[in-house]
């Protein structure tokens, strides 16, 4: 993606704003499979298998949880797709897109600390809605920053990519360092949200993954990163 590189979407800011955003993924995702029950709000390619599994008949999984956070998260793409020609430069869009997402996840923090039993009934399915329509929308915005392997919320392609580019294949490891960057962003975040669930509770990491978007608007914002207009 040369034109990437000549108008600054590949820049050191932007790439570090969306590894940083991995992060939040995986540990919102983390919380929402241990403390939602067994649903992902940003990995859909996990909720379709999950919606198989439970339509299977397996225990412990939920058709009707499964297909709302499907649902909310192809709302959420919606609206990044409707709102994004309002803005006049994706930089502007980006920044717009987390602090949406710091309202939202910040709000299922709050559902989660207020509810006796955030993984059941009302709190359950209101969080997977305002969790799954906050990682839409920055999916959806993500995509138009058009960034080469770093989607935020899944990690596919960029394994892939990893392996297949790799000098043990016979590539030339280009973008090696923001692949791996990405993978463990995702893991660690994963983790830290797994144990925050395991061993606090499930608002904390959630009030965590704000703060850390809050961090990187702020951050990326302050760097002044190039980035095209729409």
């Amino acid at each position: 993606m040369a034109s990437d590189s000549q108008d600054g979407q590949d820049s050191v800011p932007v790439v570090a704003a969306l590894i940083m955003l991995t992060l939040v993924s995986g540990m919102v995702d983390g919380v929402s499979y241990l403390g939602l029950d067994h649903v992902f709000v940003a990995n859909m390619t996990g909720n379709v298998v999950l919606l198989g599994v439970a339509a299977a008949g397996a225990a412990g999984f939920s058709v009707s949880a499964t297909l709302t956070a499907l649902g909310a998260f192809v709302a959420g793409a919606v609206v990044a797709g409707r709102v994004a020609g309002r803005f006049s430069g994706l930089g502007r869009l980006l920044i717009a897109a987390m602090v949406v997402e710091v309202v939202l996840v910040g709000t299922a923090a709050l559902i989660a600390l207020l509810s006796a039993s955030p993984a059941t009934g009302w709190a359950r399915y209101t969080d997977i809605v305002i969790l799954g329509v906050a990682m839409g929308m920055r999916t959806g915005v993500v995509r138009r920053l058009g960034v080469q392997d770093l989607t935020t919320t899944v990690l596919t392609q960029t394994l892939a990519a990893l392996a297949s580019e790799s000098r043990l294949a016979g590539g030339r490891d280009l973008r090696a360092a923001r692949r791996v960057g990405a993978v463990v962003a995702m893991l660690a975040g994963a983790a830290v949200g797994a144990v925050l669930v395991l061993h606090v509770d499930v608002a904390l990491p959630l009030l965590v993954a704000a703060v850390l978007t809050v961090g990187t608007a702020v951050v990326y914002r302050a760097s002044g990163a190039p980035v095209r207009a729409m």
